[in-house]
């Protein structure tokens, strides 16, 4: 039986560029080589998308876009082709045909519907959610509708667009009145609690306000939520889905952001969650539930806190964390599924 071509794409524009490339290498040294053919695009933090046929040890490290034969990868739009047009540094070019793309990307231009899209013009099937779906999870302040209108229970918020820095005092007066405090104000698309921060006070509101924007026209800034964070792996396409047992992540310090999550690694991860077995069942079932109404297929982790009484959805990541430290594939190993046959079985969901 001829293999598989898989077209993996890693890097891109967003502010998790280094993420993406750990992810990368841990999905290229994992894929069953006895299955696939790989193709590796990555896209560089300018933008611009490079074959890249070196090893794949340089990826992770950021030295692989200094390869000379590196050269330019146009993922065609044009559904006759069903692939790349690789532009080979003597001008000439020819057609790299693929069966499916695994995007590897977070964040813009990767996790919100850009990629998916695009995969859609050309035919080709992509690993993970479709545009809509990418692009409804992406945005916090879509999520959040989506989910009240299905009665699934996430954290008081307030949404903001960026005319919010022009009154930033009429926006903490809003924010104030509805939420209170504490909050955490977030970009509204961004990932990886990037551009994340927590206010006490009016000041502080603002100043968190401004960093958010700087991430993006739009903001969310959500009540403050007492609870142990607990996620949740999803894996299939609606009809038949596999909820993993719960896992509770303990941040080393403060909340879980980019540092806690990439670079200190001292937060604790525990698998199961350190919560009962009847929350657990309930979680497991609204994980499915949001899962289905916002439209998800192939993959997402759904993220949650638990209180002693509650259980509130804090967001759905469409394109988890691949590194080997990553939540996704290790609830996936608890129920199981190792990371090549996970990896597997997504290209496979993704064809179907």
């Amino acid at each position: 039986m001829a293999k598989q071509k898989i077209a993996v794409l890693f890097g891109g524009v967003s502010s998790e560029h280094e993420i993406s490339l750990i992810s990368a290498y841990s999905v290229l040294t994992n894929i069953p080589a006895e299955k696939y053919d790989i193709i590796c695009v990555g896209i560089t933090k300018k933008g611009h998308w490079l074959y890249y046929p070196g090893e794949y040890d340089k990826i992770k490290t950021g030295e692989w876009e200094n390869n000379p034969d590196c050269c330019t990868a146009i993922l065609s739009p044009d559904a006759l082709h069903k692939g790349f047009i690789i532009m080979g540094n003597d001008n000439s070019a020819y057609l790299r045909k693929v069966d499916a793309v695994f995007p590897v990307l977070h964040g813009m231009n990767g996790e919100d519907g850009s990629i998916q899209g695009l995969c859609q013009l050309s035919g080709i099937p992509c690993v993970g959610c479709d545009m809509t779906s990418s692009a409804d999870c992406m945005d916090k302040s879509v999520t959040h509708r989506i989910l009240d209108s299905a009665g699934i229970k996430t954290a008081p918020y307030v949404a903001l667009c960026r005319l919010s820095l022009e009154d930033m005092e009429k926006a903490s007066e809003t924010v104030e009145k509805k939420l209170g405090y504490p909050v955490y104000i977030k970009p509204a698309c961004a990932g990886s609690s990037v551009g994340v921060s927590r206010a006490e006070n009016s000041e502080e509101l603002k100043a968190g306000l401004k960093v958010a924007f700087a991430h993006g026209t739009k903001a969310v800034v959500e009540k403050e939520i007492i609870g142990k964070e607990v996620e949740c792996a999803v894996l299939g396409n609606i009809g038949d889905l596999i909820a993993s047992v719960p896992g509770q992540i303990t941040p080393a310090e403060g909340f879980y952001d980019y540092d806690a999550k990439y670079k200190k690694g001292t937060s604790v991860l525990d698998i199961p969650a350190k919560i009962s077995e009847e929350q657990s069942n309930e979680l497991r079932e609204i994980a499915k539930k949001a899962y289905k109404v916002c439209g998800c297929g192939g993959m997402s982790r759904v993220d949650f806190f638990v209180t002693e009484n509650d259980i509130i959805l804090n967001e759905i990541n469409t394109i988890p964390g691949f590194t080997p430290i990553s939540m996704y594939p290790k609830l996936m190993e608890n129920m199981g599924i190792p990371y090549p046959a996970l990896l597997d079985r997504l290209i496979q969901l993704a064809t179907e």
